[in-house]
């Protein structure tokens, strides 16, 4: 064999991106494909938010247009008593079985971040007896914040309770929390934070810290998501593959492995393929089933002329697809999905405004009319925006599994008795549940008519609303908007809120 054929590349010597970098930063975009939510300072709320994507990237991420599988397995695990959380339970089994760590080392946002954060020079910490021992850390988080505490607060006290995503996830914070604080339009919202979010962003700067020193820091001894796939990485049907009859050895790939891996593919591999180049034989190899995806560089040196045009064609065509599939995603996300909030008023509306007594623009902005509604109370009463002209009109926006918003809900039961015949509120449940939002007010023993949105949450659109809760809507008697804020309020603020729309 010719030498030129056995030379291996160094690596770093090739400026040009790497594929995994590619396949990162192509899954990351495609993860937050919603860039008007950046733009905006909102969510995507549309269907594709049922669907789970692979990696950990929070759902409540500006740009996210799915959900991350970590939470809503919590969700899924919140609702035991009520309903079998079947489909995330598929879902993760398909990922696991598919894919296995691959998730981890090619299509996981937050792996990307913890990278990036490592190629800042300093003095690295280097993997040893403890770094492996600390590996098993991540399976105890799985065990107690992921399963055991949810479960706990389902069954025996009938609470939604996410721990890992209330207590822990730095990856909510960053892109959740950072990403809507962020924008200028959120600034309310710098009015709910409390010391649990100073906790979780003091996590969130020692993840940070700890990955600029030691790779993947988060991946390696946190992540629940990478300890739920790390069970499927023995039988995956994508990963990489060694080949026992060119290996001899060595052990340069278990050596140069930035992860706590024992052996190539074991269950602290992310299939991220880059042992590849410090194999001397050229025994690994990515692949799918028996389909390579990723050959050994002198592999594919040795190829016949005809041979290596067929590998380089096959990749421009898997490039071609997935920019196509890119760009259908960001035009449909953006611009064509019909969920997407039209900040136009309907026709409707514009007709509903000609019975209110009010000159007022429609609209849910301050000093505008918002469209009629009408809702079936969980008492069996209807409540008709239209029937409350007249009165001070409160409308609150809460859910079961958002923590303020239940905090607070004495408050606008106290409000209303104060100042009954006077006074007109309605508390909303969205449509997507994850308890039974009906027992759980029953529990409270709440004056107030409470209701649940219809079917994709008309409500919200005629308010302005979005699926960041709490949300608080005041008007007058003429049904102007006085106050429209997403934010926690107190007993002193109602009150004078209510006293505002009263003069008015």
């Amino acid at each position: 064999m010719d030498r030129k054929d056995t030379v291996r590349i160094i690596p770093g010597k090739d400026r040009r991106p790497a594929t995994r970098r590619m396949v990162q930063l192509y899954a990351a975009l495609l993860h937050n494909a919603y860039l008007r939510g950046f733009i905006d300072g909102k969510i995507y709320e549309g269907n594709a938010k049922y669907f789970c994507s692979p990696g950990l990237n929070c759902y409540s991420c500006p740009g996210a247009v799915g959900s991350c599988p970590l939470g809503a397995l919590q969700n899924a695990l919140s609702s035991a008593g009520h309903r079998a959380g079947w489909y995330i339970l598929g879902i993760i089994l398909l990922y696991g079985i598919i894919l296995g760590r691959t998730v981890c080392g090619w299509l996981c946002p937050f792996g990307l971040i913890q990278e990036l954060l490592h190629r800042i020079p300093t003095l690295k910490i280097r993997k040893g007896r403890m770094t492996r021992a600390l590996s098993w850390a991540k399976y105890i988080i799985l065990a107690v914040f992921v399963i055991a505490i949810p479960l706990y607060y389902a069954l025996a006290r009938d609470l939604p309770y996410p721990g890992f995503c209330k207590f822990i996830c730095p990856a909510g914070t960053l892109e959740g929390a950072a990403g809507h604080l962020a924008h200028p339009g959120n600034a309310s919202m710098y009015g709910m934070l409390g010391l649990l979010f100073t906790r979780k962003w003091v996590i969130l700067a020692a993840t940070g810290l700890l990955c600029v020193f030691c790779y993947r820091g988060f991946c390696r001894f946190i992540c629940p998501l990478g300890a739920l796939y790390s069970l499927f990485n023995r039988f995956s049907m994508i990963g990489v593959r060694v080949d026992t009859a060119r290996c001899n050895g060595c052990g340069a790939c278990v050596h140069r492995c930035g992860m706590d891996v024992r052996h190539v593919g074991d269950h602290e591999c992310i299939h991220c393929g880059e042992c590849m180049k410090y194999c001397p034989q050229g025994a690994i190899s990515l692949k799918a089933g028996k389909i390579t995806l990723k050959a050994p560089d002198a592999d594919i040196r040795t190829m016949g002329e005809n041979t290596r045009k067929r590998y380089r064609q096959r990749k421009r065509i898997l490039w071609a697809a997935a920019l196509a599939v890119m760009g259908f995603a960001l035009v449909w996300f953006n611009f064509l999905d019909p969920s997407i909030r039209n900040e136009g008023l309907s026709e409707g509306q514009m007709q509903a405004e000609e019975n209110w007594q009010s000159d007022a623009a429609a609209g849910y902005e301050e000093g505008m009319v918002p469209g009629d509604f009408s809702l079936e109370c969980y008492d069996g009463s209807t409540f008709r925006l239209s029937d409350t002209r007249g009165k001070v009109t409160v409308i609150n926006r809460w859910a079961t599994w958002c923590a303020p918003c239940i905090r607070e809900l004495p408050y606008f039961n106290d409000l209303y008795r104060a100042h009954a015949g006077d006074i007109a509120m309605i508390v909303i449940h969205p449509s997507l549940v994850v308890e039974d939002p009906e027992a759980f007010v029953a529990g409270l023993g709440l004056d107030v008519p409470c209701a649940t949105d219809l079917e994709g949450d008309p409500v919200k659109e005629m308010i302005g609303g979005t699926a960041t809760l709490p949300q608080t809507v005041v008007l007058n008697r003429r049904g102007e908007v006085v106050y429209n804020s997403v934010q926690s309020v107190t007993p002193e603020v109602l009150e004078a809120l209510y006293l505002k729309a009263a003069e008015q």
